[in-house]
């Protein structure tokens, strides 16, 4: 299937081949939600897909990393080689690291903002030194680069029925949207890595601060006020996803079923820690194997269905040059 999807984009050289299929393998060993839905989307767009995965899981490694053999500056001499790595390759094609250069290849194919890329690789410098956020309006500004700019940036690879404008606030809330269940379902993890995403406003309305989190993580106990604040987080995702659902049909009619089939997995999540009752700080939540197939089952049917009701769409770079107003 790697080789259709590359000779479907158009992708022949060697070694961004190459570069792509390493993007593609992160992916599907790390992004299993991820990597199921985009299995939906038509074969000429799911490398560049797979290249933007790729680059993001590329720097969250980075940071992410709790290799204790490296020294407390080498996470942030990676990241700015990392930085540097991909400035090059925008301007030349180049690159060291093969995510790197996938990813420049995709940015340059589909015109995605370099501004994007700047704006991601600030938050996860972030993340060096930052370990928590007082305030929701702090968290959203984190989110900005951490997740908004994911749905920012594959927004002109799956294109849009309307002036791209028009559906980027409802991208870049999908992407935030996507983040802040990782946060709920991850609070545990999070904690454990010495950082904690829950803002603390959130978290004080319920009378529930950082100490009682991690000793609920220790001791494996639970507490009520914990519960509440985890039930307002699930209340303020959802909302998030609300936000960013009108987005799904203002997309070209052959990517809504890869994108709606996210949207649903993702929120089975956070049904899934509902249905758990909140215990985030002791167990993963986790989709059922069965509703996971379930689910890109009923996706492969509004694929068939968008085949068959919809005429070839015109290329999304193409759109988007004729300028606002020729959807």
């Amino acid at each position: 299937m790697t080789r259709r999807e590359l000779d479907a984009a158009g992708i022949t050289d060697p070694g961004l081949r190459a570069a792509y299929t390493r993007c593609r393998q992160l992916n599907a060993r790390h992004g299993r939600t991820y990597f199921l839905a985009t299995r939906l989307l038509p074969l000429e767009r799911r490398s560049a897909v797979h290249a933007l995965y790729g680059f993001a899981r590329w720097a969250d490694d980075i940071v992410d990393d709790l290799d204790r053999r490296r020294t407390p500056d080498e996470p942030g001499l990676q990241l700015t080689r990392l930085e540097g790595d991909l400035a090059h390759a925008l301007r030349t094609g180049g690159g060291t690291e093969p995510v790197v250069r996938a990813v420049a290849d995709t940015a340059d194919r589909y015109g995605i903002e370099v501004d994007l890329f700047a704006d991601f690789l600030a938050s996860m410098r972030a993340d060096l030194t930052v370990t928590d956020y007082p305030t929701y309006a702090d968290l959203r500004a984190y989110m900005h680069g951490s997740a908004a700019v994911i749905g920012l940036q594959m927004l002109p690879v799956l294109g849009t029925v309307v002036p791209r404008e028009e559906a980027a606030p409802h991208a870049a809330a999908l992407g935030v949207a996507f983040q802040l269940t990782n946060f709920l379902r991850d609070v545990g993890e999070d904690l454990d890595r010495g950082r904690l995403y829950l803002p603390a406003d959130l978290l004080t309305a319920h009378g529930v601060d950082r100490p009682l989190l991690e000793w609920s993580r220790r001791s494996g106990r639970g507490d009520p006020r914990i519960r509440a604040a985890l039930v307002a987080a699930e209340a303020l995702t959802r909302d998030v996803y609300r936000d960013a659902e009108p987005g799904i049909a203002m997309l070209d009619p052959r990517v809504r079923p890869c994108i709606r089939t996210a949207f649903t997995l993702y929120g089975g999540i956070l049904d899934a820690i509902a249905r758990h009752d909140y215990t985030v700080l002791h167990h993963r939540a986790v989709v059922p194997r069965r509703r996971r197939a379930a689910t890109a089952a009923a996706g492969v049917l509004r694929v068939a269905r968008a085949r068959w009701h919809a005429a070839p769409a015109a290329d999304p770079v193409a759109l988007e040059r004729k300028g606002p107003g020729h959807g």
